[in-house]
């Protein structure tokens, strides 16, 4: 295997304008990662904590502050707007189209933006918050559908792995701005962090402009000439290239063969195959925020403060860094390892990790110095592993394992799941980790529950990921009709094309999966490996 992802030798075209197409997609995720990011540094900054106290003094260094009720409710009302958002991008993509839906995304978090940096009390800010995540939601749902319709096959992994790269580029910047102006002592230490904000939104909007709507929204809308046109950008081939036709029409095909077996609602992505696939994406998503990730970064500066480390913000930045550079890796070993070893991979090393880091805040306290800087080495080998593994793989296997005719929904909802654990975390963890009377005081033996939230990955992966790496989307279909359990997925091998289906003008409405898989059998006289049970004999999807 060479050191570079490259493409498959007799593939026509060229994937250059794919591949930049779903990097740029990709920057939506410095907003995501960005606005998630600069809420840590703001909380501890001196000036912010005068300005939007209500009266309370941190018995810590005995300075205004807000109460961690406030706190809980200033971090994770973001989270409750992209909850909601999450949502609502199902129905705005597949009603407008995914290109539009990215720019309205991107409006709603500008409104968010504003509020904010006018904001001089709560109340204003947390509307903000709650506005900004609002449009991050959206966004957070958009871009993995975007690039997944959009990717070639054989580097879909390391496109869609790119959007948690920008995620960890947006909390790099966060640390970097909010350190630059944590020591002001004027509206500019927060305000300008925030306003920065504008700036990514203007850019992603600006491109989004030009970008193409992907071929399969066009499939779903009975598009074809669209379609074509969309594809032949995207592959730089001419509409009437034999490769493009045949890539157009197994889209189509199979498009035509979901329609046949009946329109999908909300409900129908909760049966059968389509309910599995949905619990394993929305397990995938939950488990990826129980590893405790963005308790370092929602709430790190104010941990490492209280844990009695001199300069909190530098070790936030020093995370940051490790989390961008830690990315590169996960979005190479993804095409390499394919999903499932990449995710047991990092799991084992996250749970390790989070034991060694709450046995030493526990064992050694905060003011042995040995064990501060012990504590902040685990920290960045847990982030290591986090972001070559279940940082950017969560949101590659949620984007690749749906049917065009359920895939904004279905996406939508594993994302939303993302961010209802994600705000359950940021609204318990002050409860958890701060001294307050009411408070559990927990300090670091919080990295207990995220540790076994780790160990129970382990277990979830195993049982519950199947590898569809070098599967085209259509292909990821059969592999779940054929295949009843994920552990028995690595080596598969397709044998249906839905083309050829069509070609011989078969009336897919009349016949079933077997029939399909007999036919396309004979005319490619294609047999099926070892161990593989017949199309037929699993769940209609």
């Amino acid at each position: 295997m060479g050191i570079m992802l490259k493409k498959p030798e007799g593939t026509p075209g060229s994937a250059v304008p794919a591949i930049c197409v779903g990097l740029f997609v990709a920057f939506g995720g410095i907003l995501f990662g960005y606005d998630t990011g600069t809420i840590g540094g703001i909380l501890g900054m001196k000036y912010w904590r005068n300005e939007f106290s209500t009266g309370y003094i941190n018995t810590k260094d005995h300075y205004k502050d807000v109460t961690s009720s406030q706190s809980s409710e200033i971090v994770s009302i973001l989270s409750a707007g992209t909850f909601f958002g999450a949502l609502t991008a199902a129905p705005v993509a597949d009603a407008i189209g995914r290109r539009l839906g990215l720019i309205t995304s991107s409006a709603v978090f500008t409104l968010g933006v504003i509020l904010q940096t006018a904001a001089t009390q709560i109340p204003m800010f947390v509307a903000g918050r709650f506005f900004a995540g609002y449009g991050v939601g959206m966004i957070s749902a958009t871009i993995p559908l975007y690039q997944s319709e959009t990717s070639p096959k054989w580097i879909r992994g390391t496109i869609v792995g790119t959007y948690q790269l920008a995620i960890t580029i947006g909390l790099l910047l966060a640390a970097i701005v909010d350190n630059a102006t944590k020591n002001r002592n004027d509206t500019g230490s927060y305000r300008i962090p925030i306003a920065v904000q504008f700036a990514w939104a203007i850019i992603m909007v600006t491109g989004c402009l030009f970008l193409p709507e992907t071929p399969r929204y066009c499939i779903k809308k009975g598009n074809p000439e669209r379609a074509a046109k969309s594809l032949s950008k995207l592959r730089r081939l001419d509409v009437e290239h034999p490769a493009l036709l045949e890539e157009l029409a197994e889209i189509t095909a199979n498009h035509e063969y979901e329609l046949s077996l009946g329109k999908a609602t909300y409900i129908d992505c909760f049966k059968g195959n389509l309910g599995k696939r949905l619990a394993t994406g929305c397990l995938l998503q939950a488990l990826q925020q129980l590893s405790g990730v963005n308790f370092i970064f929602y709430y790190g500066t104010s941990f490492f403060q209280n844990s009695g480390i001199k300069n909190p913000f530098v070790v936030s930045l020093i995370t940051s860094c490790v989390n961008v550079g830690s990315t590169f890796p996960g979005l190479y070993l993804v095409e390499k390892w394919g999903r499932r070893n990449l995710l047991l991979f990092g799991a084992i090393g996250m749970a390790v990790c989070q034991f060694i880091v709450a046995i030493t805040g526990t064992v050694a306290g905060i003011d042995n110095l040995a064990a501060q800087k012990a504590l902040i080495a685990f920290v960045c080998i847990y982030i290591f592993f986090f972001a070559c593994s279940w940082g950017p793989v969560a949101w590659v296997v949620t984007g690749e394992i749906f049917p065009l005719k359920v895939r904004a929904k279905s996406l939508s909802m594993t994302t939303a799941s993302n961010w209802l654990l994600n705000w359950a975390i940021a609204y318990a963890t002050p409860y958890l980790v701060n001294n307050d009377p009411g408070d559990a005081n927990l300090g670091a033996k919080v990295f207990f529950i995220w540790g076994g939230c780790c160990f129970i990955c382990i277990l979830f992966v195993w049982g519950m990921i199947y590898e569809t790496k070098g599967l085209s989307l259509e292909q990821v279909d059969e592999l779940y009709a054929k295949v009843n359990r994920a552990w028995r997925s690595p080596g598969f091998v397709p044998s249906i094309s839905f083309q050829d289906v069509q070609d011989v003008h078969i009336d897919a409405r009349k016949m079933s999966l077997t029939d399909i898989e007999n036919e396309a059998v004979r005319k490619r006289s294609v047999t099926h490996n070892e161990g593989q049970q017949p199309l037929g004999t699993a769940e209609k999807y």
